[in-house]
């Protein structure tokens, strides 16, 4: 059992980026590192610190349930895309990439397909 990430466009052949939930953690974590802080310390992961404490593109993405909660609005894929594909470029770029930042890599550039997908279709993405 996982998670898939797509495009609220109803196009089943669209692209989607799915995860075990194990995996969409461990990605999160990976994300938020980037960002110079630890998610396990955030209010909602186990931690005691305030989002408000810091500023990150990615907040929508990073601070939302992995289910049963709202879509990402079109307007939050528009915020997290540039700053994603910001990372993936800098992940991509270290050589040679590990095992685990290999996956990193290919879950970010289908994400990022999905994003771009929502930003071209103004439609939401789905947590599914």
């Amino acid at each position: 059992m996982g998670l898939c990430l797509f495009a609220g466009d109803e196009d089943v052949n669209g692209p989607d980026a799915c995860f075990s939930y194990g995996g969409f953690a461990q990605f999160r974590r990976r994300l938020a590192l980037e960002e110079g802080f630890v998610l396990d310390e955030m209010i909602g992961f186990g931690g005691d610190r305030p989002w408000t404490d810091l500023s990150t593109p990615l907040e929508p993405f990073l601070n939302h349930p992995d289910d049963h909660s709202e879509d990402l609005s079109v307007e939050d894929c528009f915020a997290v895309l540039p700053r994603l594909e910001a990372i993936l470029e800098h992940w991509s770029s270290e050589e040679p990439p590990d095992q685990g930042m290999e996956r990193h890599i290919e879950d970010a550039q289908r994400l990022t397909a999905v994003l771009r997908i929502c930003i071209e279709k103004n439609v939401d993405l789905f947590f599914g």
